[in-house]
């Protein structure tokens, strides 16, 4: 059966959930105890929130998981009619089977207006003897203060490379793929840690070849090799204008770049440059004016160009 690689390989169990070694501890050990608060999980997107509040509900719950846990997302609904009526209707109801209270997992609570976190609040407090909250979030300063101090805050991190690798591992083996180790770290490369992310692209580059190379893995992504980046930079340290100008149109052009990308990806290669420390926090400096003016409306080749001029008048 042709199944999403995003759920075909979430993970299912405590044991099975890979990186945040001492967020897992922590909550296995309360929910052990059936003994839990209200949760809040921060952190990027792809790093296994999601994951966890299903984990700790199939856990508490076994079977009847699916009754005694709602799951909502609130960048779809952003008001207070939704905390007032579904969140209110389902936290009013006893739970099913042997543990006193149900789940609430609210996702991507960080979209909720500040009205609807004030409802939620309230919902939070009237409901505590049988309703447990779980949001997720990918920047916690977006929630407001009175929602954080009744959770307990868990801050997850991107997945570390050997988690990364393992995940990899045992994907290619169910899936009788082959995936080199230059591949292993082009996938690392352009998912930043994001397991959801690696898994859709290794899908994609197993559903073309079932040979997983890196230079399959940047066509399939539409990314420019680090080296490529490097390679336009040191031509522009060089002092060559004309020559790292056409390079990096080359560039944008053969591999499909906005503007946005080529600057993000400009900024992680000026580390790498043989060049003063003061020098790059100068220019890492300009890749912040230079992305404002694109996401503002500038053209970006323009923006680009003002940027690489940057590295000749010093």
């Amino acid at each position: 059966m042709h199944s999403i690689w995003t759920e075909k390989y979430r993970p299912k169990t405590f044991e099975e959930f890979k990186g945040q070694e001492k967020i897992v501890e922590r909550i296995k050990a309360m929910v052990g105890q059936k003994n839990l608060g209200n949760f809040m999980f921060a952190g990027p997107a792809g790093i296994g929130k999601s994951s966890m509040a299903l984990i700790i509900a199939r856990t508490l719950f076994g079977d009847s998981w699916r009754q005694n846990f709602l799951e909502l997302n609130a960048s779809d609904d952003r008001g207070i009619d939704v905390v007032r009526n579904t969140i209110k209707d389902f936290a009013r109801l006893k739970a099913l089977g042997n543990v006193p209270f149900k789940i609430i997992f609210l996702d991507e609570c960080d979209s909720l207006t500040k009205d609807a976190q004030q409802a939620l609040r309230r919902t939070m407090e009237n409901y505590t003897s049988n309703t447990r909250f779980i949001l997720s979030c990918n920047y916690s300063s977006k929630i407001i203060d009175p929602i954080q101090s009744r959770c307990t805050v868990f801050r997850f991190k991107p997945l570390d490379k050997k988690d990364f690798e393992d995940m990899i591992e045992f994907i290619s083996k169910n899936e009788k793929i082959k995936v080199d180790k230059k591949a292993i770290d082009a996938l690392y490369e352009v998912s930043e840690g994001d397991a959801r992310r690696m898994k859709n692209i290794l899908q994609g580059c197993a559903a073309i070849n079932k040979k997983v190379t890196e230079d399959l893995i940047y066509n399939l992504v539409s990314a420019a090799r680090p080296k490529e980046i490097k390679d336009v930079l040191e031509t522009a340290v060089k002092g060559d204008f004309i020559k790292a100008r056409n390079k990096l149109l080359d560039v944008m052009l053969q591999h499909g770049l906005s503007g946005l990308d080529v600057i993000k990806q400009i900024q992680k290669e000026i580390w790498n440059l043989n060049i003063s420390d003061e020098r790059k926090v100068q220019l890492i400096d300009k890749c912040g004016d230079i992305e404002f003016r694109m996401v503002e409306g500038s053209d970006e080749f323009i923006q680009l160009e003002a940027f690489l001029a940057n590295f000749i008048l010093k």
